[in-house]
């Protein structure tokens, strides 16, 4: 078995992340440290965790107790991993980084699993993607081998857990209800991230990124739009995406059926469907933004590093149709 810390344990991705860890056949719960809940009970965090008689740690306790085949998730506030991975790496444990800061790092594999499974199966510090990057990426890398589009548009919808728990998100809800919110219109941060992993794969062109967040607790819709300067031909298109995906367990190409957030929530998948008109290409994707936007990535990515399947412990697992 191995041992799985959690560092910055009270989220709604790391609650995410342990009741994953919880029901894994290889992995086991170590620390659970939360600087803000410390002492408190788990169940205090999450109805969904009640069946987990656990309390949350200290600060300093994931560190005092990680060691050689640890494992460390952090998923603390935006700065702190930088701090904490240094440690970590020190004490012989390996870390998977669910917040932003070492998503530009060389010193970190970068974990979106489908296009990366080799290099985060030797890491030793994975980066965990953003929600909107692992969405966008996954609707938009394939089409790498076609050619270079000349315009990118990402149009893409988000659940409230999206905006992490807070005070100031507590009444977020009954702000969204009945409202559909564009955001973060001069600058997502989550842009540069998009657009860095595209000209990493040879996409260099520029992309209007629109999020918005929608009155639902999670999920999340990216409809992607690829320009291109000549007709593509449809049947490459889907070509071009069933051998980027054929041996992904967690993605589901549809053909008929429009990528659905209800299908998706609660687990790993990620339903495309792509259509071509013309120069266009359009591709929708749907996934979990607590799931394969960040906890469920995160559990992939740590059964990668650990030489196990990558769908190992979950139990909805996705087939490519």
């Amino acid at each position: 078995m191995t041992r799985v810390h959690v560092w910055g344990a009270a989220g709604y991705a790391a609650s995410e992340a342990i009741r994953l860890i919880a029901l894994h056949p290889r992995l086991e719960l170590g620390v659970l440290e939360s600087r803000s809940m410390a002492g408190h009970d788990l169940a205090e965090a999450s109805p969904l965790l009640r069946r987990i008689d656990r309390r949350f740690e200290p600060s300093g306790s994931v560190l005092a107790a990680a060691r050689e085949g640890d494992i460390v998730i952090a998923a603390g506030g935006e700065g702190e991993a930088l701090e904490i991975a240094p440690h970590v790496l020190l004490r012989g444990a390996r870390m998977v980084d669910l917040s932003a800061d070492h998503r530009f790092s060389n010193a970190a594999v970068y974990g979106l699993t489908e296009w990366n499974g080799y290099a985060i199966a030797r890491a030793a510090l994975v980066a965990n993607p953003g929600c909107y990057p692992t969405a966008a990426l996954l609707a938009l890398l394939p089409l790498a081998s076609l050619g270079e589009p000349t315009e990118i548009i990402v149009d893409a919808k988000s659940g409230i857990t999206g905006a992490g728990r807070n005070p100031k998100t507590a009444s977020l809800f009954a702000e969204v209800s009945g409202e559909i919110r564009a955001y973060g219109l001069e600058g997502h941060r989550h842009q540069p991230e998009i657009e860095g992993r595209l000209r990493i794969a040879g996409i260099a062109a520029p992309v209007t990124f629109t999020p918005h967040v929608v009155p639902l607790a999670r999920g999340m819709l990216a409809d992607v739009y690829a320009v291109f300067a000549d007709a593509l031909d449809a049947s490459s298109v889907r070509a071009a995406y069933a051998r980027a995906y054929v041996r992904s367990p967690f993605v589901r190409l549809l053909d008929a059926l429009a990528p659905s957030v209800a299908a998706v929530a609660g687990t790993n998948d990620a339903e495309i469907c792509v259509t071509v008109h013309g120069r266009v290409v359009r591709a929708i994707c749907a996934i979990d933004n607590l799931g394969k936007g960040a906890a469920g990535q995160a559990v992939a990515n740590i059964n990668l590093m650990c030489g196990f399947a990558e769908e190992l412990g979950f139990h909805d697992r996705a087939i490519v149709a």
